[in-house]
């Protein structure tokens, strides 16, 4: 039986390895209190876990019960009755009634990456069935979020008796009524956060609407789909539809998409999640899947995918299509057959990728020096506000995601169109709920759209509030900020040697992954431990090499540092002792395995009373 500790008052941990003011600031944490110390001896006992791996669980809240089922997670353990989601059974009914007669189905998606392998997970299961559906990706530009008015109408004209919208379509009030009123039917399958009013269609599938309790509100929309299609499959079977002619399709086989479109939404690796993105890694690692290998092929993947080589290498891939090129580049990709083809489109995308980051480090420096100019010296405001004209709206959220990370507080980018209308995205810091503000800047009509979640938000608004919307932002969240900015602490799990550093143990810790949003890569410090090496290496990283008392040497990286604080810390400290944190990847290079070190954070060791020799 696990003991809930919360009904005990319990002392914070003290600071790892001394560090109270790191060279970046931070003050370094235990991720462990005694409970959780105390936990881990008891899976090691229990488990027979080696101590680290324990120290990683145990850090991460499983349960001693827990254990087994934490490290191989199921979908078939895990997977609720999809009936349990409100008015899922409704959906279900009607897109089976449409596979059995054999209607023209319309998919509009969102133009992401969770919206694409929706899009795509869909359009597989309905050919399956036999049916041929339109499939309607938004250009980011031009149409937006979500459904419109004009796209429903021209998908009504080719002759659309059933509307899914997937990724989309909660707060599509006028356009889901414009489809009814043209005679279509509509299911939203959608996990947005929902309006003040839910649109009047056949079905709303979406676990975060207000009277929905199944608990899957976690879930990305391509997790939902595969939920959904669970229930579509069960309905056709108590119809008698699957036959050896038609049989029923293995939904566990399209486990890659939904891996991919859960990391890339950044959606909490918890649960079903966490099952679905490790059983989809394995399927993405056989590599029998055309759109996705070809994605790894020109993201230069040659080992087995990770979970951070789909947020970070491949889902930004997906995403460039609908930032700078054609929306429906991404779903092309994930339902082309044939090799060459997707090689060509996998190809296409990998270049407007290049593009796109070479438009947002443009917009990027702008936006980070007005941000300096903006915060000034004494680096006073809980919030940074950046606009400018010629930005690309489809770079905005990357740009505002820099921002945040620099100068950890809230930040918005904004693109200034020459009719004076806005359209930008905010990206948060953690315990500060940007969607909320930005919710109550529309009700207060400081803004003319908006909307998004605690982490990030969209925004909408006419030049001349731009001053006004700063203000309102900077009252509403200076105490969150001012809280959460307090609280600047690093979390380590545990501490090893550059001797311990192998490719058994980076294995080791991997069992607790797949590491993502709520489940974060396991955090080591290696103490007193000389830096011998620092130098710049591609876009702004630093090469490192740290070596032990003993003389072992580790190889390390440093991300993205060069100007910023880290960087600063350690081409200032070559050839000193620090205390190293950071996380461990394991890089292959020409059939060899090394252990990357990849520092997040460095501190001047405390040399402690003088030794009396």
């Amino acid at each position: 039986m696990t003991l809930h500790a919360s009904a005990l008052p319990v002392e914070a941990p003290p600071a790892f390895l001394g560090v109270t003011r790191s060279l970046t600031g931070k003050l370094w944490r235990d991720r462990l209190d005694a409970r959780g110390a105390a936990r881990a001896l008891a899976m090691v006992q229990r488990h027979n876990l080696p101590e680290m791996l324990a120290r990683v669980l145990a850090g991460r809240d499983v349960g001693i019960d827990d254990v087994a089922d934490f490290l191989d997670p199921t979908i078939r353990k895990l997977m609720p009755d999809p009936h349990t989601v409100t008015e899922m059974e409704l959906a279900a009914k009607r897109i089976a009634d449409a596979a059995v007669r054999g209607e023209k189905v319309a998919i509009f998606g969102d133009y992401d990456v969770d919206g694409a392998t929706s899009a795509a997970l869909l359009t597989w299961h309905l050919r399956h069935c036999g049916l041929d559906p339109l499939i309607h990706i938004p250009d980011r530009i031009f149409e937006g979020y979500g459904p419109n008015v004009d796209a429903v109408r021209a998908l009504a004209a080719k002759g659309a008796t059933l509307l899914v919208t997937v990724d989309c379509g909660t707060t599509s009030i006028e356009p889901l009524a414009e489809a009814k009123k043209l005679g279509m039917s509509v299911v939203v399958i959608d996990h947005h956060q929902t309006g003040d009013e839910l649109p009047e269609v056949d079905a709303l599938v979406n676990p975060n609407r207000p009277d929905d309790l199944s608990g899957l509100g976690h879930l990305a929309a391509v997790g939902l789909v595969l939920v959904t299609l669970v229930a579509v499959n069960r309905e056709l079977r108590q119809r008698g539809f699957w036959s050896s002619e038609m049989p029923e399709p293995d939904l566990l086989g399209m486990l890659h998409h939904v891996a991919l479109g859960t990391v890339a939404d950044v959606a909490p690796l918890i649960g079903l999640n966490r099952a679905f993105v490790a059983k989809g890694l394995i399927a993405m690692r056989r590599r029998d899947h055309v759109g996705h290998t070809a994605l790894m092929d020109v993201a230069r993947l040659n080992g087995p995918p990770e979970s951070w080589h789909l947020g970070f290498m491949l889902g930004p891939r997906i995403n460039a299509g609908g930032r700078i090129g054609r929306a429906d580049l991404g779903v092309r990709l994930l339902l082309e057959g044939d090799v060459s083809e997707a090689a060509r489109i996998a190809a296409e995308l990998d270049r407007l990728n290049a593009e796109r980051r070479v438009i947002e480090q443009a917009a990027e420096a702008q936006a980070e020096a007005e941000a300096l100019a903006s915060l000034g010296l004494e680096d006073k405001g809980a919030v940074i506000v950046t606009a400018a004209e010629g930005w690309h709206p489809g770079v905005v959220g990357l740009v505002a995601a820099r921002l945040k990370e620099k100068f950890a507080r809230p930040a918005f980018a904004i693109a200034l169109e020459p009719g004076g209308i806005g359209t930008g995205s905010g990206r948060s810091i953690g315990g500060v709920d940007l969607g909320k503000a930005v919710r109550q800047a529309v009700h207060d009509g400081l803004l003319m759209k908006g909307g998004g979640h605690a982490m990030a938000a969209g925004v909408t608004l006419r030049k001349e509030n731009l001053a006004e919307f700063r203000a309102y932002m900077e009252s509403a969240l200076a105490e969150d900020v001012a809280n959460s900015r307090h609280e600047n602490e690093l979390f380590i799990d545990g501490a090893v040697t550059a001797r311990a550093v192998t490719p058994e143990f980076a294995a080791t810790l991997n069992r607790a992954g797949p590491f993502g949003s709520a489940n974060p890569e396991p955090v080591i410090a290696l103490p007193s431990h000389q830096l011998v090496y620092a130098d710049e290496v591609g876009q702004a990283h630093l090469r490192l090499r740290f070596k032990s008392g003993d003389g072992s040497i580790v190889n390390g990286i440093a991300f993205r540092s060069v100007g910023q604080k880290l960087g600063s810390a350690l081409t200032q400290n070559r050839g000193q002792q620090l205390h190293v944190a950071g996380s461990l990847a394991v890089d292959r290079w020409q059939g060899t395995e090394r252990v990357q070190f990849r520092v997040l954070d460095v501190a001047v060791p405390d040399q402690g009373p003088a030794v009396i020799r």
